[in-house]
């Protein structure tokens, strides 16, 4: 039976004004392998400073730029336009046919910690890369532009500061911070940039030119392995990110005189170790006294000199990650335990040093890529669960140019950041299948679909 035209009109204008209700079909046959995904993960992870399993890989580094080159080649094989920004960042678009302005983004970051793992954050790069590949070879034609980004340094590792190339991307960035981080060379970020073949004349310059103008992002939304335990245990296959944590960096240091571990009497002691020892102890007080799981703090680093067995500390370095999707909790953590710095200092008679070395802004993703996510796992016939992410990424400062989500798939027994990271192929396949038509719907569909079956 052949549909009036009338209707036919009629039909499109409502589905375009409403693109995330369940009648709205996308392509419902996506040519996607989970193995071969997990396969060019495995090739990524080749470039590594350390040998597989483990993965470290530092921004700029000869394996970095390895990884770039094939990352870069992975595009171009899936018929993306590639584009470099002045601080690294490397994006591929699958053109829309310009009926909507503003782009629909997708992508995460392929640095690693020492000694990490081949999933974190390679996920969101390759399996967009093959979101986008999917989409095209099923015929889909969006109305908006979807761009996958391989974000540069969301790791902290050379210059102590994460996700550099989103929060450059988002403004936030000021010159002045970046050029005072150094790496453990004394070598800067925009010369570290310039010598990758990236950078401008100056770091303010470099900046500039990586903001993004406004409105030319409609949406944002990262594939991530989960990083914690709770789709594996419960036997669900996709999470819909509702919130992003956020974190508030602090370093305390604490001074004693030290001197000979045999000579100095313990009453006249004033140890900055156990000063360090006594704190850490705080710091997971203040986090367990506000009975909100979501709260999280970690004294994850304590450096002590002169560090020999025969010798009473004299300097202690401690390094706090107090994580929460409640700024005013956090915040109040926070204060609790630089009280608590302050109060061990006196008592033992060390000297004080505190520094608030970061303090963001958790983060709500948007309902429209949230009911995208939610739509995409229904029409897949997953098992979906709405969760907060508590770790750290890219999408949290993408949430300040432009409505994002996150899309999370189960990780062998919740770990990260270690080399025997795992996600099988399935969740794998799974997480792109639902990554590919969150953005088609995010992006809408031109005209003449093509050869999908919408």
């Amino acid at each position: 039976m052949r549909l009036h035209e009338p209707f036919i009109r009629w039909t499109g204008a409502l589905l375009l004004l409403c693109p995330y209700i369940g009648a709205f079909q996308y392509p419902s046959k996506l040519d996607v392998s989970g193995s071969l995904v997990v396969e060019q993960l495995l090739k990524l992870a080749t470039f590594s400073d350390v040998p597989n399993p483990a993965v470290t890989r530092i921004v700029f580094t000869p394996n970095d730029m390895k990884a770039r080159a094939y990352v870069k080649d992975l595009m171009q094989l899936a018929g993306l336009t590639l584009r470099e920004d002045a601080v690294g960042n490397i994006f591929g678009l699958l053109a829309g046919d310009g009926s909507a302005e503003g782009l629909v983004q997708t992508g995460s970051h392929t640095d690693a910690i020492p000694l990490a793992g081949a999933y974190d954050g390679t996920l969101g790069v390759i399996g967009g890369i093959a979101a986008l590949r999917a989409l095209s070879a099923a015929g889909f034609r969006p109305r908006r532009g979807i761009e996958v980004i391989m974000f540069t340094s969301e790791e902290p590792t050379r210059f102590s500061l994460s996700c550099l190339g989103s929060r450059a991307m988002a403004g936030v960035l000021s010159a002045e911070t970046l050029a005072r981080r150094l790496d453990e060379n004394g070598t800067d970020f925009l010369t570290a940039a310039t010598a990758a073949g990236y950078g401008r004349g100056s770091t303010q310059a470099m900046l500039d030119a990586a903001r993004v103008k406004p409105g030319s992002v409609s949406s944002f939304v990262e594939l991530h392995i989960e990083q914690g335990p709770e789709l594996e245990a419960n036997g669900t296959s996709l999470g819909i990110v509702t919130a992003i944590a956020a974190p508030a960096a602090l370093r305390v240091r604490f001074s004693g005189d030290g001197g000979h571990a045999g000579a100095q009497l313990m009453p006249r002691r004033n140890d900055a170790g156990l000063a360090a020892a006594e704190l850490a102890l705080a710091v997971e007080a203040a986090a367990l006294g506000t009975g909100a799981p979501d709260t999280v703090a970690t004294a994850g680093r304590v450096d002590l000199a002169p560090n020999t067995v025969n010798s009473v500390p004299r300097e202690a370095a401690v390094e706090i990650d107090l994580r929460d999707v409640d700024e005013s909790r956090r915040d109040a953590v926070l204060a609790q335990i630089l009280a608590a710095a302050e109060e061990i200092a006196a008592r033992r008679r060390v000297r004080l040093q505190t520094e608030v070395a970061n303090r963001d802004a958790p983060a709500t993703c948007a309902a429209e890529v949230v009911a995208a996510a939610t739509a995409a796992a229904e029409q897949l016939g997953a098992s979906h669960a709405r969760l907060v992410s508590r770790a750290y990424h890219d999408a949290l400062f993408m949430a300040q140019i432009a409505p994002t989500g996150m899309i999370f798939i189960p990780c062998r027994g919740g770990w990260s950041h270690r080399p025997d990271e795992f996600a099988s192929p399935a969740h794998v396949e799974l997480g792109v299948k639902a990554l590919a038509l969150t953005l088609a719907r995010l992006a809408g569909a031109a005209g003449n679909p093509g050869k999908a079956e919408l």
